[in-house]
């Protein structure tokens, strides 16, 4: 299935071209409040089968909206941890060296790598549609386009051989980041960097885990004002998403509604005011963004 935070912070499944309320029967059944939040309705429909039994049936109903005529929400807005993988393919790793003087190090243990997560703030999220600010103090920001799982079940110290089973569904998440003043020779500047008001973008809608068999073989397609910029394959990843789970659940306890973006392939380019971003995930969707200088 495939849901969605639409309009007046509505949760809704997408069938079709239609956007069919789920909320309303939810709180009818005493499963959701009134004022929910959208981690609350993951959490209710990852660890509660009769709230996705009667998801699954109020989507097989009649009407809805047009989802043409409905303002999508980012799926999520308060995930408890946004958890970011850093330098995750070999051929981004290969073009930050050029683009950003950085060391293009060995990788000799994955975990080292792993161990590079950052946080993202969660008051960076905005939604499909919606406008990246650049910031005056910048004169290089970029986008990064990932996929991003979005954990269901509350998960310690769990195995590559059952990581999938505590993931709840997945979509696209856009981490911008600013190279410069802080990106250059610099440590520890990623949170910052990365963690401007609209650097995360998440959408269209969250895509359950049944829908999609396996995340390490999804293609990414990326057009900057139309034109290619990034076209890539989730296969490439150099830890796959099993195994940032075994390793943040080692160190972590993951939460329902956590959210795990896994890195960004080679691709990225340079945002101007006026820009238009476009970009699809195999078997999750497609949606845009819209860039503008901070006034």
């Amino acid at each position: 299935m495939k849901f969605c935070h639409y309009n007046n912070n509505q949760a809704g499944a997408v069938v079709g071209d239609k956007v069919i309320n789920i909320g309303d029967a939810l709180i009818k059944a005493g499963l959701a409040r009134q004022g929910y939040t959208m981690l609350e309705i993951i959490d209710a429909l990852a660890n509660n089968p009769v709230a996705m039994q009667i998801a699954r049936a109020t989507s097989q109903g009649s009407g809805g909206l047009n989802l043409s005529s409905v303002k999508l929400l980012a799926p999520i807005t308060n995930p408890g941890s946004l958890w970011a993988a850093a330098a995750n393919y070999y051929a981004h790793r290969a073009e930050m060296v050029d683009r950003m003087g950085s060391a293009n190090k060995e990788i000799k243990n994955k975990d080292d790598l792993m161990a590079e997560f950052f946080l993202k703030t969660t008051s960076s999220i905005i939604g499909p549609d919606d406008t990246i600010v650049l910031p005056k103090i910048s004169k290089l920001v970029d986008f990064e386009c990932e996929l991003c799982a979005v954990i269901g079940k509350r998960a310690r110290k769990i195995s590559e051989a059952q990581a999938l089973d505590y993931v709840f569904g997945y979509t696209i998440c856009w981490d911008i980041s600013q190279r410069d003043p802080w990106g250059k020779g610099m440590h520890n500047t990623r949170n910052i960097r990365k963690g401007f008001d609209t650097f995360s973008a998440l959408g269209p809608w969250i895509v359950t885990r049944d829908e999609i068999d396996e995340p390490q073989n999804l293609s990414i397609k990326v057009l900057q004002n139309g034109k290619e910029a990034m076209v890539a394959h989730t296969s490439d990843m150099i830890c796959g998403l099993r195994e940032h789970i075994r390793f943040l659940t080692s160190c972590l306890t993951l939460r329902p509604g956590d959210l795990i973006t896994t890195g960004t392939p080679a691709g990225v380019s340079k945002l101007h005011d006026g820009d238009r971003l476009h970009g699809t995930i195999e078997k999750i969707g497609s949606m845009e963004l819209f860039v503008k200088d901070e006034e």
